[in-house]
């Protein structure tokens, strides 16, 4: 049996990418896993980076002066899985390495076959919306993606738009995985007033959730919004619940576990899924909750996003506004009506299968099965 091992500087079992990942190689190949906690999967061996080691160059003066090198080898969390995997040291078949973070130490392993590179962002402009992070990372990024990319067998991104950037600046073939969530046979619920609207997600102010609150604001009767985040930046969720307390029908929820996610979206009519053009990885996102709405069988409404809008018109999923503005989503949610919710609803049924996860990671088996025959 070929070995695989699957690289990711992330917590394995709270990572759904890395999981899918898992998921499909235990039962093909001799997986190793390795990253953050503890073991993912009871099939694998797992070599654990100690928590507290961090995967972000901390070294201003490497940053400062361009020698990325060092500033890669020098971060805790390399040094550390530098030190326990060099016994693997090729001794593997293939590496599936997530993120262009896990690259140089990928290549370092030798593996016999070849690494396959999953780049979850576009990793030279992850946060430029951040001043010193556009000064002193980027370019870091760069030379990361400059200098590993060529050197790896395959490499698969989550969007057709990434997928284009990379293949542009970097001069590589980028095939497409979506964070696509696993088929789920659930029924279409009839959408009675007033009409279910749910966001799901992570709480960041550059994703300017307050539109979706005032979107909301004048329709109290018609349409209901709970928002269901995951923390990130200090103070933002209590913001954002402080606004919601001012509007009749917006709540904030408690999020629940990833297990029960696409259960809790069944529960509504319609997915909020907007967000402004304010960075390159937002404006060609294909994110999670678009997919967890169509194995919830609900509606979506999207923001101008291309790749975004390109799949809901695609399958006839839901509305595409015009702007991601308070006031091009209060004008869509005034008009909605059961009758066109349900008509959503049924487009997300019959699309069930083709944009479920089970169809999305045979890209990733198929790039595999490339490189272990070479």
């Amino acid at each position: 049996m070929s070995s695989l091992m699957i690289l990711s500087f992330s917590t394995l079992e709270s990572d759904p990418r890395v999981q899918r990942q898992i998921a499909l190689f235990a039962e093909r190949y001799d997986v190793t896993t390795v990253g953050f906690g503890p073991r993912p999967h009871p099939g694998v061996e797992h070599v654990e980076i100690p928590q507290g080691t961090r995967a972000w160059p901390s070294s201003k003066q490497h940053l400062l002066t361009g020698r990325y090198r060092g500033a890669y080898w020098s971060m805790s969390a390399v040094a550390a899985a530098h030190e326990l995997l060099a016994e693997h040291v090729g001794t593997m078949d293939a590496v599936l390495a997530n993120d262009v973070n896990t690259l140089p130490l990928a290549l370092w392993l030798s593996p016999r076959r070849g690494v396959h590179a999953d780049l979850h962002e576009y990793a030279p402009r992850e946060k430029e919306h951040q001043l010193a992070w556009r000064t002193f990372v980027a370019p870091y990024q760069r030379w990361l993606c400059r200098t590993c990319l060529p050197e790896v067998a395959s490499v698969t991104t989550v969007s057709p738009g990434l997928a284009r950037e990379y293949a542009a600046r970097f001069g590589v073939d980028v095939e497409v995985v979506t964070n696509a969530s696993a088929h789920r046979d659930l029924p279409v619920r009839p959408t009675a007033a007033p009409i279910r609207l749910l966001h799901t997600g992570v709480a960041r102010a550059n994703r300017h959730l307050e539109a979706m609150v005032e979107a909301v604001r004048g329709l109290e009767g018609a349409v209901t919004l709970d928002i269901m985040l995951m923390p990130s930046e200090p103070g933002y969720i209590e913001h954002l619940g402080e606004l919601a307390a001012e509007v009749p029908g917006a709540a904030l929820r408690d999020p629940v576990p990833y297990a029960r996610l696409v259960d809790t979206v069944a529960e509504y009519d319609v997915s909020l899924v907007v967000f402004p053009n304010s960075t390159f990885n937002l404006e060609h996102s294909l994110p999670n909750k678009l997919y967890e709405a169509v194995q919830g069988r609900t509606g979506v409404i999207v923001g101008p996003s291309p790749d975004m809008a390109d799949l809901v018109r695609e399958h006839s999923l839901g509305a595409v506004l015009p702007a991601a503005t308070a006031e091009a989503m209060h004008t869509e949610l005034a008009a909605l009506t059961p009758e066109k919710v349900d008509a959503w609803k049924r487009a997300a049924d019959a699309s069930a299968q083709a944009l479920s996860a089970e169809r999305q990671v045979l890209t990733w088996q198929s790039a595999l099965e490339r490189i272990l025959s070479r």
